[in-house]
C-alpha cells in the first residue's frame, strides 16, 4: 500500500465510527458534521470492501472485519499522536508530559518508586503513570509498546526490541517464621513436598519454569497477581514461595514470614525497560531512558539486613543507552 496516497484522517474517522458505532456521534467526537462523516465511512467501505457498520434494527453492529480494525485502528492513532508530538529538545525542569510505564507491582515499588523520587525535583512537572501490562504481552508487544512510553520487564520474557538494563535482583525463598518442617535451609526435596504460594501471571512463572528444570512440578495451593500479596499468603502457613529479594526486604517487616537462599542456582533477574522503536530519537524518551538507567545504577548491587542470611547479591551495570 502506497502510504502518499492515503487520507490520515481516515484512520481517526475509522476509530470513531467503529467505537462509537453511530455516524452522528462519531462526527461529533472528531469535529465532522454528520454528512461529512457519512461521506467517511463510505470511503473507508470502498477502501475495505466491507461495511465496516451493519445496520441491525434502529443501531448498526461492527461486521467481522470492523471488529478486527477497532483495536488496530486505536493502535494506529495512538501511535501516530506519539510520532508527530516527537520533540527535538527536552527541558525537564520545564516540560509538562505524562510518561506512562507498564510494569507489575514489583517493578513499581523497587524501580517505579525510585524513578518517581528522582523525578520530584529535577522534572516537577513530568507525571509518571504505572500499569499493569496485559496478559497478551508477549503476542502483541508491538501493539502494546506503541501506546505506551515503556515497558519494565525482565529479560526472558520478549525480545526484539531496544531496552536499557537497569539492575539485577535475585531470587529468595520465603517461608513463615514458625514454620514446622524448614530449619536454616531448603532442600529440593522440602520444594518438592511442601505446597507453594506463586504469583501467576500468565507471561511471568518464575516458579514453574525455574523449577521444572529441576523437574520439580510445584504443588500450588494459592496463586496471586501480585508479588507483594505473596507473604500474606505464606505467613502462618506451611507454604513456600519464590521473591525477588528488594521485596522480600520490605515483606519482612509486613509479614511473620523469613527469607533463605533457594537450594539451586536460581536464574537472577535481570529488569530492564523496553521501548517501542519510533520512541529511539525522540528527545523526551531519550532523556527517560537516560534517568531510568541513573536509576537503575543506584540500585545496582544494592543489599539489605532483612535478607542478610543469603549470600552477596551479584553485581550488574545498565546497558548504554541507544541514540
Amino acid at each position: 500500500m502506497n502510504l502518499s496516497r492515503l487520507d490520515l484522517n481516515l484512520v481517526v474517522a475509522l476509530r470513531a465510527l467503529l467505537e462509537e458505532r453511530n455516524v452522528t456521534r462519531a462526527g461529533e467526537r472528531v469535529g465532522l458534521s454528520q454528512p461529512a462523516m457519512s461521506a467517511a465511512l463510505s470511503r473507508l467501505r470502498r477502501h475495505f470492501g466491507d461495511e465496516l457498520l451493519a445496520r441491525t434494527g434502529n443501531a448498526y453492529e461492527l461486521t467481522p472485519l470492523g471488529v478486527a480494525l477497532r483495536d488496530r485502528s486505536a493502535t494506529a492513532c495512538d501511535l501516530l499522536e506519539r510520532v508527530f508530538s516527537s520533540q527535538a529538545d527536552f527541558d525537564p525542569a520545564a516540560e509538562t508530559r505524562e510518561f506512562t510505564l507498564l510494569a507489575s507491582d514489583y517493578g513499581a515499588a523497587v524501580f517505579g518508586a525510585a524513578l518517581a523520587h528522582a523525578l520530584h525535583e529535577e522534572a516537577p512537572g513530568i507525571r509518571l503513570t504505572f500499569q499493569h501490562p496485559a496478559p497478551s504481552v508477549e503476542e502483541n508487544t508491538a501493539a502494546l509498546l506503541s501506546t505506551v512510553d515503556g515497558l519494565l520487564m525482565p529479560h526472558g520474557v520478549i525480545d526484539g526490541f531496544p531496552c536499557v538494563d537497569l539492575f539485577q535482583d535475585r531470587w529468595l525463598c520465603m517461608v513463615a517464621d514458625d514454620h514446622p518442617e524448614v530449619g536454616d535451609a531448603l532442600t529440593l526435596d522440602l520444594l518438592a513436598r511442601l505446597p507453594w504460594a506463586v504469583y501467576q501471571r500468565p507471561y511471568d512463572a518464575p516458579v514453574a519454569r525455574q523449577l521444572s528444570m529441576l523437574g520439580i512440578s510445584p504443588r500450588v495451593e494459592v496463586s496471586v497477581q501480585t508479588f507483594q500479596l505473596l507473604p500474606h499468603m505464606i505467613e502462618g502457613t506451611r507454604r513456600i514461595g519464590m521473591i525477588q529479594e528488594r521485596l522480600a526486604r520490605r515483606a519482612v517487616r509486613s509479614a511473620a514470614v523469613r527469607v533463605l537462599p533457594c537450594p539451586f542456582e536460581a536464574v537472577p533477574v535481570r529488569q530492564a525497560m523496553w521501548w517501542h522503536p519510533v520512541h529511539t530519537q525522540d528527545a523526551a524518551h531519550i532523556w527517560l531512558r537516560r534517568k531510568a538507567a541513573e536509576v537503575g545504577a543506584t540500585l545496582t548491587g544494592d543489599s539489605g539486613e532483612e535478607a542478610a542470611s543469603a549470600a552477596p547479591a551479584p553485581e550488574a551495570g545498565p546497558d548504554p543507552i541507544p541514540t
